[in-house]
Order: structure tokens, then C-alpha cells, then sequence
């Protein structure tokens, strides 16, 4: 079960990284409404609306094309929209962006550190940049680096990083304002195993000791049903379902299976009663994947017909429905068992 998430936000001065404040609940982090953008002729993002509570973790998912880049790079200030508006911690994107920019972070997916600087000199001039008191730019940095292992490289320049360590120093670069939201754009893609778990843990004990809020744009599901209070999915320009993994899971309970492995391939493929089954075959045969809302009772009929036929079945685990298969289902063409539909909620 996920921590509960903490009720407060930002350090007070001196009390550390991980140190808490008081923060309003009442009041949502990210407000999006009608937010629409538009490329020439071609419609990017088509009227989407969302809301992102304050000290959670969001995940905004999608196939490539999907608009999700195009939405991100509007929240952050990179691209107007043609139409629609939106809220960052209480201030409009358009009217008052700079206020609103500067409650953010963001890691973009291509770490964009400043090469011919010292890790620590990227660190202390985005804490410059930021407005970080003179006096606690020292603090934060070194607490930073700390935190992501980072700080017996300080003194190394951005250049002679792997692609892991960049991404590292990017979040510290981004951390070291104690952003209220913290944009991630797939902030794991393409790393070693160490960092790539190094940043999800961080992410999550910055969400539960501190508050922040966290928009993460991810390909990689089971990141998102690890880390994510509540994930849209996007597609074809417009929000096809908001709500959380497992209530998406549960509107798809045809995704339920049972997957049955023999000794060999069976002849004939044994059926099931349930006439909405669909059955799907791999390993040359020698399995069969049943998918059915009632997959115990498929795997009873499937043991009872092996027993029948004298064919040995080598395993049987039955599976829920996932967040890959939700998220199949709607952006997937209809076909076989990712037939289906998930209405939007917020």
C-alpha cells in the first residue's frame, strides 16, 4: 500500500531538504480548462480539462503523437495555447506566467546541463537564477547532490557525465528552489537500473515528506502504477480517462486472464463455457491466455479438460487487469481482447 501522502509542502529555512511547512490543501496545484493548441491546420491539443490536487502524483500518459509533449511544454511556459487557459498553483499560464513559472521545476527528457560547468556551479547558478537566498544556495546545493549521490562529483564538469548522472544533476537543478509542482518528462528513459530506481525513490519521498506535487510524463506503466496517485491518458489530442490505476483497472474486468502452460502443445486448443471469452496461444502453442471477467472458473474448466484429454499442464497463474492494459484499450485499434472502453473521470 502507498504511504500516505504528507499534508505539508516547503523546507523552512535551515531545517534541511526534507524539512516541512504548512501547506492549504483546499486549493488545486494544476487547473486546466479547454486547454487547446493548435499547429496550422493540424489540432495538437483539443480542448483538454483536468485538475491536479495539491501532493500528489500525477501521471500523464499517452502514445507518441498523442499531444502530451505539446500540453507540458503549455503548462511550463514554452508555448501558448491557442485557446483554453490554465492554473499553476493559483496563477494563470498567460496573465501571470512568471509568477506561475516560478512554482515549477522541470526535468525535460534530454538533460539539458550546462556542459563546461562544474556539477556544483550548474547547481548554484539555478539556485541564483531561482532566487535562492544567497545564504541558503550553499545549503540546498550540497543537500542536493547528497540526495542523489551526486556529491563526490561536484567538482566534474557537465560533460564527463554519464546520461544516468545528468539526469541526477537535472533534478537537483530543478530541486534546488523547492519547487511547489515538479514537471518530469520520462525522467527514467534510457537509464541504468541504479539510477533509474535512485529517481523513483526520490520522487516518492519527495512527495511524502514534502508535499510536492509531481506531473510525470512516462512510457513506462508500471513506473506510473508504482508512483501515481491518480494518471490521465491522453489520445489523439483529448483526455480519454482521468482517475486512479486501480479504478482503471476495475473498469476493464474482461482484462482478467488465466494462463495455462503444457508440457506440450495441446491438439485441439481446449475452449471455455464462457461464450466473451477470448483465448490467445504462445510458446508455439504450448500456452493459452484466456481472457474472461471470471478467470478461476476458466482455470478449473481448462484443468478439468487437461485431466480428461491425459495432457500435463506445467503451470497456471491467473492476472488482473494492468494499467498497460487499460491503457491499450484506449489507444489501441479495437481488436480481440483490447475491445473496450474507460470513461474519463476527475
Amino acid at each position: 500500500m502507498r504511504a500516505e501522502r504528507s499534508t505539508r509542502r516547503s523546507s523552512t529555512r535551515g531545517a534541511g531538504i526534507w524539512g516541512v511547512a504548512p501547506r492549504d490543501t483546499q486549493v488545486n496545484a494544476i487547473e486546466v480548462c479547454g486547454l487547446t493548441r493548435r499547429w496550422g491546420p493540424v489540432l495538437a491539443v483539443d480542448h483538454v480539462s483536468f485538475t491536479v490536487r495539491r501532493g500528489e502524483i500525477f501521471g500523464f500518459l499517452g502514445p507518441n503523437g498523442a499531444g502530451k509533449s505539446t500540453t507540458v511544454r503549455m503548462l511550463t511556459g514554452f508555448v501558448p495555447p491557442s485557446e483554453g487557459s490554465a492554473r499553476l498553483e493559483g496563477h494563470d499560464i498567460v496573465t501571470d506566467g512568471l509568477a506561475a513559472r516560478r512554482r515549477l521545476g522541470v526535468v525535460p527528457e534530454e538533460a539539458n546541463v550546462y556542459v563546461d560547468l562544474t556539477v556544483w556551479q550548474n547547481v548554484r547558478l539555478m539556485a541564483e537564477l531561482h532566487g535562492v537566498p544567497r545564504t541558503e544556495r550553499a545549503r540546498r546545493g550540497t543537500e542536493w547532490l547528497a540526495a542523489f549521490g551526486l556529491s563526490e562529483r561536484r567538482q566534474d564538469r557537465g560533460r564527463t557525465l554519464s546520461r544516468g548522472l545528468r539526469q541526477r544533476l537535472m533534478l537537483c537543478m530543478a530541486l534546488v528552489s523547492e519547487p511547489a509542482i515538479l514537471f518530469l518528462d520520462e525522467p527514467t528513459t534510457g537509464l541504468d537500473v541504479a539510477s533509474a530506481r535512485l529517481i523513483r525513490d526520490t520522487i516518492g519521498r519527495l512527495n511524502r515528506e514534502r508535499g510536492t506535487t509531481v506531473f510525470l510524463t512516462t512510457h513506462n506503466l508500471e513506473e506510473a502504477n508504482q508512483l501515481c496517485h491518480r494518471v490521465a491518458i491522453i489520445h489523439r489530442g483529448r483526455i480519454a480517462a482521468v482517475d486512479t490505476p486501480q479504478a482503471l483497472r476495475g473498469a476493464i474486468e474482461s482484462r482478467r486472464s488465466v494462463e495455462v502452460v503444457f508440457t506440450a502443445a495441446p491438439h485441439p486448443t481446449p475452449v471455455v463455457s464462457d461464450p466473451g471469452a477470448v483465448i490467445e496461444t504462445f510458446a508455439g502453442g504450448a500456452g493459452i491466455r484466456v481472457y474472461t471477467p471470471m478467470p478461476g472458473a476458466a482455470a478449473q474448466e481448462v484443468a478439468t479438460w487437461a485431466t480428461e484429454c491425459g495432457v500435463d499442464i506445467e503451470s497456471i497463474v491467473t492476472h488482473g487487469p494492468s494499467l498497460e492494459d487499460v491503457f491499450l484499450s484506449l489507444t489501441a485499434p479495437a481488436s480481440g481482447p483490447h475491445e473496450g472502453s474507460v470513461g474519463a473521470r476527475e
